[in-house]
């Protein structure tokens, strides 16, 4: 066994050995470093150049947001946490963020931007900030993303530096080790030890014109302490190689560290307070002080390192909530500008970070205070400098649902949804539904999700929220985050929330065809995802209707424990006009946004149970692909090639699939095997058209039918679905839907439905769902059975008193 692997107390610490040595390097003497740094100059980078490295580290991936194919880099998707914080969606604002890093890192005048993220509540903003850490803790164990500072021991230097009997005096507060090592409390750049011309020197050394090292940097107060003290002695020794006595392994170490946040990473929080200075970069302690004053004024050493400027020294600077700081912006100014802050007088810190800060839209209206004073507004130079990214809330259903099931069911893993299209509109992972082959487990939002809920009496309960109820949730708070004032007419939000989901949607036109319409071809305003449902409020109704059972039993199943998706969305309109976060204008707008979604919801479960119901009577794709040909062939009265050489069309094999697999038409459409008028016209209008609309959508490549993608075609696709109630209906004619929730024994309703709900527990349901779902979608059927029963009475009449010479000329609706 590995030593690694042994699950007992020696075991787990040579792991632990073993993690820790791959996240440091051994102490290192400067001129290792330098060396280190002309190998790779990401050892010297700038605070942006080092986030920058950082994000690209882990490479990008293609996603659709909004309708558009994007490259989003990996990094945001928190690959070192198995994806726990990733950012989902706002990839063009991520990539903009990235974009100001690459400016700032180049030196393109960019280098004064503060980075201002901004954005309602549950965008992902804290997730930004929380992802943003660990990806850079993580690259900086890396062999190319280690972060380097020093520390110092200024014992042994001749008799002794710091005062009588060699006692030394370097060290954080009172008393000290006279042997300790002290690293920067603010680490301080290894370079910034050399003098300045030095500095320039190697920086025109490193071999990298796109991003030049940090180089213009000078030693932190604590560290020029330690350093004036050791020439001191060494220059009073009359040493000609003083530099190298300051800088001997004795005394300074190049050391490695994990950035995180109080390591190059400072983060203050909306709660933090203290003066304006104790905020940015810490406070003199006042005891400390009155005995460290050693030399008539302030000691460094007496200063607490713990603000937020000095905690991101090096690395980057985060300001959470920032309109609960905002007096602190204008005191930021010159951290761009100057790359330096006062400690206090005469005393003062270069800097080396990515100003960034974190804000709801209220900071907004701080910044706006003086707005109307225009050219005295005391916030213009701040608004200059800052650079807004917005978050929005997701317009993508899969993203929402992933979300979601992230926040109810504590789901993890690295994002895999992408919303790319790739073609197909009956991939589920990018189409809202229309696969036959459906699993509702290949999609976030279609998945059922099972929670264990503990009750107030400590028993744990097993609770099902039913396939489609995640996804239910998730397309309600997104189109209620949509703007209706940029519709085009007879377009609805459903269809806005697909065409942003996969780029472009098919929609059917009054004369039977179908268009194409792409995200490029419609003007949308710019306004969704600004505002509506967060997903913070979606969350908490599901863990109420979690925490209860439902209103509904079963003598076998327990369906009280399930969730299903009209209890989602019956609950997430009920508790609108009660939420605080709601004005009564948006209530009124969210109450009016759920009933198309209720109707997609029932589509799908429609889909699944009569897809189910119908798994063993589904068209194989060989036997509409035959029967194209045979079409094709006849029309064009051309043979038709097969094994034994050219053939004449097989006029009764098509006759066949007409009335027996499509069931559009019988005996009297035809003249033996000849079809009459109406059928021809079917054929051609219906069958031909479609493959001549895909030949030229295919223009450029020689076309074959053996080429065509039935599921395409519109209307071969319904051949290859074949999920309508009148194929339920024609292929199960003795099937009683008003029997469904008890059929009687030994009836075809009985088999049908037994069949059903287990190819339905195949696919992703729970017995107890599969029940709930496919008694809703049997209710729903039971009218549209009757209608459809009527329909074919007035079809036989119809038919009785045709004209057989040729009908009216009709053609016959595919749907």
């Amino acid at each position: 066994m590995n030593e690694r692997d042994r699950s007992d107390g020696e075991g787990f610490v040579r792991a632990a050995d073993e993690t820790l040595r791959g996240a440091y390097d051994p102490p290192m003497s400067l001129d290792e470093y330098v060396d280190r740094v002309l190998e790779n100059p990401v050892a010297a980078a700038s605070g942006a150049r080092y986030v920058l490295a950082a994000i690209e580290s882990e490479g990008t991936r293609e996603v659709r947001e909004r309708g558009e194919r994007l490259e989003r880099y990996r990094f945001f998707d928190d690959p070192f946490n198995d994806g726990e914080h990733a950012v989902l969606g706002n990839t063009a604002a991520l990539n903009a963020f990235v974009d100001d890093l690459r400016a700032a890192a180049a030196g393109r005048g960019n280098d004064e931007t503060i980075v201002w993220i901004d954005g309602p509540t549950a965008t992902g903003k804290s997730e930004f900030k929380r992802c943003l850490v660990n990806g850079l803790r993580e690259f900086s164990k890396t062999e190319a993303g280690r972060r380097y500072t020093v520390e110092w021991n200024v014992t042994g230097a001749g008799g002794g530096v710091g005062g009588p009997g060699g006692a030394a005096s370097l060290s954080y507060g009172d008393g000290g080790d006279a042997s300790a090592w002290y690293r920067s409390p603010v680490q301080a750049h290894p370079l910034s030890v050399f003098p300045e011309d030095i500095r320039e020197s190697i920086a025109e050394a490193v071999d990298d014109d796109a991003y030049p090292i940090a180089a213009d940097v000078d030693l932190d107060p604590f560290s020029r302490e330690a350093y004036d003290r050791l020439e001191s002695v060494y220059r009073d020794e009359g040493r000609r190689d003083l530099f190298s006595a300051i800088t001997d392994r004795d005394h300074l170490h190049v050391t490695s560290y994990v950035v995180d946040v109080g390591e190059g990473i400072g983060v203050l929080h909306a709660e933090d307070d203290g003066t304006p200075k104790e905020r940015l970069v810490g406070s003199w302690m006042g005891g400390m002080l009155r005995e460290l004053d050693s030399r008539g004024r302030k000691n460094p050493q007496a200063f607490s390192y713990d603000g937020v400027l000095s905690q991101g020294n090096g690395v980057a600077t985060v300001v959470e909530d920032a309109s609960q700081h905002a007096d602190l912006l204008r005191r930021l100014l010159n951290v761009p500008d100057e790359r330096r802050v006062k400690l206090d007088k005469g005393i003062g810190m270069d800097l080396d970070t990515q100003l960034i800060v974190i804000s709801n839209p209220d900071l907004d209206a701080e910044l706006d205070r003086h707005a109307d004073r225009e050219g005295a507004d005391p916030l213009k130079a701040l608004k200059r400098r800052l650079t807004r990214h917005e978050f929005r809330y997701l317009t993508n259903r899969l993203l929402e649902a992933e979300l979601l099931r992230r926040e109810v069911g504590g789901v993890r893993g690295v994002p895999t949804v992408d919303g790319v299209d790739d073609g197909n509109e009956g991939d589920p992972s990018t189409d809202l539904g229309d696969d036959p082959e459906r699993d509702p487990g290949d999609e976030p939002g279609a998945a059922a999700l099972t929670i264990d809920v503990r009750g107030d009496d400590g028993t744990v309960t097993e609770r099902e929220l039913a396939p489609h109820a995640v996804g239910a949730a998730a397309l309600y708070a997104v189109v209620t985050r949509l703007d209706t004032e940029d519709l085009p007419a007879d377009f609805g939000l459903i269809e806005k929330a697909k065409l942003y989901e996969t780029g472009d949607i098919r929609r059917e036109t009054g004369a039977g065809d179908d268009e194409r319409i792409a995200i490029d071809d419609v003007d949308f305003g710019g306004r969704d995802g600004r505002n509506g449902i967060p997903v913070t409020y979606t969350r908490d109704v599901v863990a109420d209707l979690l925490g209860a059972d439902a209103d509904r039993s079963h003598p076998e199943l327990a369906v009280e424990r399930v969730v299903a998706p009209t209890d989602v969305l019956d609950a997430m309109a009920d508790g609108l006009s009660a939420a605080p976060l709601f004005s009564r204008s948006e209530v009124a707008e969210f109450e009016s946004r759920k009933a198309p979604v209720v109707e997609r919801v029932r589509e799908r479960q429609r889909e699944d149970v009569i897809d189910a119901a119908l798994a063993e009577a589904t068209v194989a794709e060989e036997t509409v692909a035959e029967y194209v040909e045979h079409v094709y062939a006849w029309d064009a009265d051309e043979p038709v090639e097969t094994e034994r050489g050219p053939e004449e069309p097989d006029a009764l094999a098509m006759k066949v699939f007409e009335t027996e697999t499509l069931g559009r038409f019988d005996e009297d459409d035809y003249y033996g095997t000849d079809p009459t008028r109406e059928v021809a016209e079917f054929r051609r209008q219906r069958v031909i058209r479609a493959l001549t609309r895909y030949a030229w959508r295919n223009r450029g490549d020689e076309f074959s039918v053996d080429d065509v993608e039935l599921a395409e075609i519109p209307e071969l696709r319904e051949v290859l679905d074949a999920n309508d109630l009148a194929d339920v209906k024609r292929r199960f004619p003795e099937l009683d839907p008003t029997e469904w929730a008890d059929p009687p024994t030994d009836t075809e309703t009985e088999r049908v439905k037994s069949a059903t709900i287990d190819r339905l527990v195949d696919r992703g349901y729970s017995p107890a769902s599969a029940e709930l779902t496919s008694r809703a979608v049997m209710r729903d059927a039971r009218d549209e059975w009757a209608d459809l029963a009527a329909d074919e009475g007035d079809d036989a009449s119809r038919r009785s008193g045709r004209d057989r010479s040729g009908g009216n000329g009709g053609g016959v609706s595919w749907d």
